[in-house]
């Protein structure tokens, strides 16, 4: 995992150092790439042998080694030719197999990690991040470095290997005129680094850009309803034209100057192979060097030089590339606040005790939700939690499933400060049933399953979906149980899909139940429905009940009343009522006995 130390190093290091464990198969696509190099080069010297035998005759490098028949020599020279071919075209099909399979396994690798560490960071920092800026890093980040690792990564190796073979093939022929091929290099490897840094900063915007769109585009096609609902889809449109202008024009700014470096290294490369032509044309002229030597030198000058012009199209990947994998690897360096306990404890030994003991609460924006609050949960026990908007009753579900760490004081299940133990045995403990229902795109019988991973028998599920009173209207579906729901359960009511939410948690069957507004955005037939299956569930556990509707609390063991993030009330509800404090207020208010009592007078 990088550490944030890290995000101060070169990208392409921090990746070297993510990529560890892929040393030895990057080692051996390397290898690879630069054998078929070396094939790939030895065509010039081939073509000097022939320019060699024809001209010099027996007087060859073939007939210097003892081969006096031409004929002989042309064949040998034929078969030298197949095999040299037949190594090139092999060694090239394996480093492409290797470069390939490597940047889909760190691809792959990458885009797991990434995922989930997200999904193991504390709740507040998805508050702060947008989901398409997220899934711009986890799908279109690692879909670039991955096609730099695909294809630029073998080039790199490859015009490396270039430059030293054919570097030392020419000081071997001809080094007083070796030095006129080698001049452009330095000047290329310089104008390489600078137009790196000038790209750099242009290719991070464009990826910055890309998050913006991704954004925008995740926004709306999640709030699609309300666009329709408000006829805002030419409002929308244009705002998303105006941040494509923007992405066409940072992109364009890069395109400008990394288009611009393949010219100018053609002009510098010209001119070493003018160098070369002309004064290895004189030394052979001179009878200094073999004519089949000069063949070598021009071909291989243009060898030498010429896939420089890659260079461009390469660093082009290169630096798109390096902008993604900062991305990647500062969120994989993100430290989570929320840090896991250690203490284990099983699911089977839960007796499903809560208590809040002097709890303090502040968001990271300085906001105080809750003051100095204590509430105990009896094992076994119904808890309601009431309290106008605002009050804190939502926060304190937060803190029960630890989303957050308390500022002060402790959050305890069965004795057990929830800092102590792990975070999955605190959340395998507790079952969840939202006013905020989400649903998978997927079926019916899958969004129910998830209760257990997705893996549960057909008969538990039914059963579960009977008990929440939910198996009568599933059945009536077009395809039942196998009925696709849509994205976040579009294709149903708000009441079915919070039915498929309790037989969901039925499923899991937790020791402890939070209900957080259940029924709050239901109709009275439906809240009827919920209320007799929550009526059957509870029983035998834990349960914490959130609620606006004051008659779904009436019958709960005990009431706890908040105001501004304090218990200004508790006790059952007649006790309450009595009392004749906010409870008994607002109980009158939902009852209509303060508006009754104001027709009467």
């Amino acid at each position: 995992m990088p550490k944030a130390k890290d995000k101060k190093r070169h990208p392409f290091i921090r990746l070297l150092n993510y990529a560890s464990l892929y040393k030895r198969r990057v080692a051996l696509a390397s290898l690879y790439s630069v054998l078929g190099k070396l094939f790939d080069i030895m065509p010039p010297v081939l073509i000097g042998m022939a320019v060699d035998i024809v001209v010099q005759r027996q007087d060859s490098l073939l007939g210097r080694l003892g081969i006096s028949d031409l004929s002989l020599q042309l064949l040998i020279l034929g078969f030298i030719t197949l095999v040299v071919w037949t190594l090139e075209s092999v060694f090239g099909y394996i480093q492409r197999i290797y470069w390939r399979n490597l940047a889909q396994s760190l691809q792959h690798d990458l885009r797991v990690d990434a995922y989930d560490h997200v999904q193991h960071l504390e709740m507040a920092y998805f508050e702060d991040q947008s989901t398409g800026g997220l899934m711009s890093v986890l799908n279109d980040d690692i879909n670039q470095l991955e096609r730099f690792l695909d294809i630029g990564a073998s080039d790199v190796v490859q015009i490396l290997t270039t430059g030293i073979v054919i570097g030392g093939i020419f000081f071997f022929l001809a080094p007083s005129v070796a030095w006129m091929a080698a001049i452009p290099i330095p000047i290329i490897i310089w104008g390489s680094f600078r137009f790196q840094e000038l790209l750099g900063p242009r290719y991070s915007a464009v990826r910055e850009q890309v998050s913006m769109i991704n954004h925008h585009l995740s926004n709306s096609l999640s709030g699609i309803a309300t666009i329709k609902s408000f006829t805002a889809e030419d409002y929308e449109a244009e705002r998303l034209r105006i941040e494509s202008d923007e992405y066409v024009e940072r992109n364009r700014r890069a395109i400008r100057l990394s288009s611009a470096f393949t010219p100018m290294i053609r002009m510098v490369i010209v001119c070493g192979f003018i160098a070369i032509t002309i004064a290895g044309g004189h030394l052979t002229l001179n009878g200094a060097l073999d004519v089949g030597a000069y063949s070598v030198l021009i071909f291989m000058t243009q060898r030498l030089l010429w896939p420089l012009t890659k260079l461009g199209e390469t660093f082009d990947q290169y630096q798109r590339a390096m902008a993604s994998t900062n991305r990647i690897l500062d969120l994989l360096s993100i430290q989570s606040m929320v840090n896991d306990g250690t203490v284990h404890l099983p699911l089977s030994q839960v007796r499903g005790a809560m208590r809040l003991d002097a709890v303090d609460f502040a968001y990271s924006d300085g906001r105080r939700i809750i003051n100095g609050l204590t509430l105990d949960v009896p094992a076994g026990d119904t808890v309601a939690i009431v309290g106008a908007t605002g009050a804190g009753k939502s926060t304190v579900i937060k803190l029960l499933l630890r989303y957050y760490d308390v500022t002060a004081g402790g959050v305890m299940l069965d004795g057990y400060d929830l800092r102590d133990l792990k975070q999955v045995d605190i959340r395998n403990a507790i079952g969840l049933v939202s006013q905020d229902v989400f649903l998978f795109h997927g079926t019916v019988r899958e969004n129910i399953a998830y209760g257990r991973n997705g893996a549960a028998p057909d008969h538990l599920i039914k059963e579960a979906a009977v008990i929440a009173e939910a198996h009568e209207f599933i059945e009536e579906l077009p395809q039942g149980y196998d009925t696709i729901v849509g994205e976040r359960g579009q294709k149903l009511s708000g009441g079915q899909r919070q039915r498929l939410s309790i037989a969901r948690a039925v499923l899991k069957d937790p020791p402890i139940l939070i209900l957080d507004e259940a029924t709050s955005s239901v109709d009275n037939e439906t809240e009827a429905a919920i209320q007799r299956s929550l009526e059957r569930i509870v029983v035998g556990r834990t349960t914490i009940v959130i609620a606006h509707r004051l008659s779904t609390v009436r019958n709960a063991d005990m009431i706890y009343v908040l105001g501004d993030g304090r218990l200004l009330e508790s006790g059952c509800h007649d006790d309450l009522v009595l009392m004749d404090g906010l409870y008994a207020s607002l109980w009158r208010v939902q009852t209509g006995e303060r508006v009754l009592a104001g027709a009467l007078h």
